[in-house]
């Protein structure tokens, strides 16, 4: 199973993010999206979207997307939310979560810093925040990862990144 993994894209959506979404079987988007335009382009394209809704998230994609997903993808448990903290420094709840769920992929956004790493207080979760698609933020690079889920296990892991080219 091919995934695409992004978030933030705050409103924003564009060529490169449908060139990746094509590839992939199914996209993950960990909040921020601000409207359901993303969502409605990533329809066109008859893609499954597995998502969660972001602290600046309105009513239209609250009632589209829950906080938190929990579910199963090729024998691994997969655990999403918009805000988790990082390795070290989790969030009360996620850590809650962590330790009694056991997941192995944690999804979040939130930060617009790109991360892939395992906590070793947590070592059979391995933590992936895909950074920032869309324009708002500090961020210099947009990303996204592409990973393919086969057998529980995570294969051909990579980083995909855009320019900020359209930002002034």
């Amino acid at each position: 199973m091919k995934i695409l993994i992004i978030s933030d894209n705050h409103s924003h959506w564009d060529a490169g993010i449908l060139h990746h979404a094509e590839w992939a079987d199914e996209i993950w988007h960990a909040g921020d999206w601000l409207n359901l335009d993303l969502l409605n382009q990533l329809r066109n394209l008859n893609k499954p979207v597995l998502a969660v809704h972001g602290n600046v998230d309105g009513i239209d994609v609250k009632n589209e997307f829950p906080l938190e997903q929990f579910v199963m993808r090729e024998g691994l448990k997969v655990y999403m939310v918009h805000i988790a903290g990082k390795p070290g420094k989790y969030a009360a709840r996620v850590q809650e979560i962590l330790g009694k769920y056991q997941p192995d992929i944690l999804v979040c956004g939130h930060s617009h810093i790109l991360m892939v790493k395992r906590d070793p207080k947590y070592p059979q979760t391995l933590c992936i925040n895909p950074g920032a698609c869309g324009l708002h933020g500090f961020h210099k690079v947009r990303t996204a990862i592409r990973m393919e889920l086969e057998s529980s296990t995570i294969k051909n892991m990579e980083v995909v990144e855009w320019e900020r080219s359209s930002m002034p």
